[in-house]
């Protein structure tokens, strides 16, 4: 890969690769998921986000477009979709793949799924239930199963499929001691900084053990801004912090305790983040709102040689593959700069 070039400094990274949602239309995703491929990097990650553009599609395009990169979906939930349609689905896509495709799965977010008439009643139940029936599915049985969540009687799916890997949202207690039971990875979502992963890595880590499993591997989302002006990349990168922070965090005063905790680690003050909120949501500019705190918890942004920096951190937290989401107009020209061996 280009950026063998870090390596040589004796810090290790982590596998990179490229996250893409709804936002961003099918075509140019197939173009960015080709790109990622001629540059080295690892996987091509599609977050499925409720009211955006849906993924299989686009996913299956980028698969049958590309030969290497895994293709990563995280994370669909089993409420808008049973089980048994995601192992159907995912089989399929593993098949255009050629053994390529990840699977990830969650709960959803909460308020969305609301919107739909969907209510997630027993979230970490749900997704335990949904794994076991894919799981099953997967590996061609006959399944019957009664949970408290989900059912299915006497399913079988109709083709031979590959069991595929399975990874898990997880943020909470009871949700990551899960992942460590029955997952082959951990998705660590974007607002998430190193020292809560390193947190979460550990309680995974934990509970793998403790079930007598090997340790999942973990993924991170991470919003990614690389220029050769590195103080114009730092400003660029607050803008997509601004829309994730009003987009994903609670509206009201009361947090839930993992986001909390997240606060906590990310070096903020608490009510320096709770005024950062505010300002976000009457719509003053990110690139005042937001001070250099929130991008140095929160995303990786300037050079290429401080973006690599800032990737090995990751990787000492014990983030095995970061998925960078290349905010701003030029995604492909900041991707091309990160990979070359010698700068601009």
């Amino acid at each position: 890969m280009a950026y063998d070039r870090w390596r040589l400094t004796g810090d290790a990274l982590p596998e990179l690769g490229i996250r893409v949602s709804g936002k961003v239309s099918p075509r140019h995703c197939v173009e960015l998921a080709r790109t990622a491929e001629d540059l080295g990097l690892a996987s091509v990650w599609f977050a499925e986000n409720p009211f955006q553009r849906g993924v299989l599609a686009t996913a299956g395009a980028c698969a049958a477009a590309t030969k290497r990169v895994r293709i990563g979906v995280g994370v669909v939930n089993p409420y808008s979709r049973h089980p048994a349609l995601i192992a159907m689905e995912f089989a399929a896509l593993d098949e255009l793949s050629d053994g390529r495709t990840v699977l990830g799965i969650g709960s959803g977010i909460a308020a969305a799924m609301s919107q739909m008439g969907f209510a997630v009643d027993r979230p970490v139940t749900a997704v335990r239930e949904a794994i076991a029936i894919i799981h099953a599915m997967l590996a061609g049985d006959k399944v019957t199963y009664r949970g408290r969540v989900f059912s299915v009687d006497g399913a079988r799916l109709g083709f031979r499929a590959r069991e595929l890997p399975i990874y898990m949202a997880a943020a909470g207690e009871r949700a990551l001691r899960a992942c460590g039971e029955i997952a082959d990875g951990l998705i660590v979502s974007n607002l998430t900084p190193p020292r809560s992963t390193e947190r979460l890595a550990r309680m995974v880590g934990d509970a793998a053990a403790h079930a007598n499993r090997k340790m999942p591997r973990i993924v991170q989302y991470v919003p990614c801004v690389v220029r050769p002006d590195g103080d114009a990349a730092r400003q660029a990168v607050k803008a997509v912090l601004g829309e994730m922070l009003t987009s994903f965090w609670p509206t009201n005063d009361d947090w839930p305790p993992a986001k909390e905790r997240i606060v906590e680690e990310s070096g903020v003050p608490r009510h320096d983040f709770a005024a950062a909120l505010v300002g976000l949501r009457r719509d003053d500019s990110a690139d005042v709102v937001l001070d250099e705190r929130f991008v140095a918890a929160l995303a990786i942004a300037g050079t290429a040689e401080e973006c690599l920096r800032q990737a090995a951190h990751y990787r000492r937290a014990g983030v095995d593959e970061l998925a960078l989401t290349f905010a701003g107009a030029q995604p492909l020209e900041d991707m091309a700069y990160l990979c070359s061996p010698r700068g601009p």
